[in-house]
């Protein structure tokens, strides 16, 4: 399927050593034609860590896509049915986010924007990073799998002995798994193995 003049939503959430591995697929979907609306949460936009400094992230989602970045839930409410988004991706996703849309609690812009778009029965496509989803967390992924209109990224294990309940999305996978998403379809394989030794 062609992604030429799609709509699409980029939320990132706060899993902050995964945007390097994010950012790149963004690039790709707007290189591919999309039309790619930025959704940014209040922790990538404010909290600076060893991965990098709020603001230097920003500056390169802005060097990727024209359209503004949407840090608000005021901004994001617009896009249910006056500017509907064709697919709206959450990469990366972490627990606490999956948990919150999981449960339908909408604090943020990104899951504004994702609550949104399954509101008008449009794909939502996530990328899960989350130290917890074979722990706690993972009710609420396969409560997220069964959802309807609710696609993975492919996912699996990044640290096995370290962080045995550690779990990533495989994000190369990004664009094939929005362009099944938007034919109704989830990318398989879903679980992969995430790194080889």
């Amino acid at each position: 399927m062609s992604l030429k003049g799609k709509h699409i939503g980029f939320g990132l959430t706060g899993s902050h050593c995964t945007y390097d591995a994010v950012l790149p697929e963004m690039q790709k979907l707007v290189d591919l034609g999309a039309k790619v609306t930025p959704f940014v949460t209040y922790t990538v936009e404010s909290t600076d860590t060893k991965f990098g400094e709020s603001a230097d992230w920003l500056t390169k989602i802005k060097e990727i896509t024209s359209e503004p970045i949407v840090n608000s839930i005021v901004k994001a409410e617009p896009f249910g049915p006056k500017t509907p988004l064709d697919c709206m991706v959450v990469a990366p996703i972490t627990g606490n986010s999956t948990s919150k849309f999981a449960n339908a609690l909408t604090d943020s812009p990104v899951l504004m924007g994702a609550k949104a778009t399954l509101r008008n029965g449009n794909p939502v496509v996530l990328g899960i990073s989350t130290n917890d989803a074979l722990g706690l967390n993972g009710v609420n992924i396969m409560r997220l799998m069964a959802t309807k209109n609710i696609y993975f990224i492919p996912f699996g294990q990044d640290d096995p002995v370290k962080k045995p309940n550690s779990l990533v999305a495989r994000m190369e996978a990004l664009v094939d798994t929005v362009e099944s998403a938007l034919a109704g379809v989830q990318y398989q394989p879903v679980l992969v193995e995430k790194f080889k030794d």
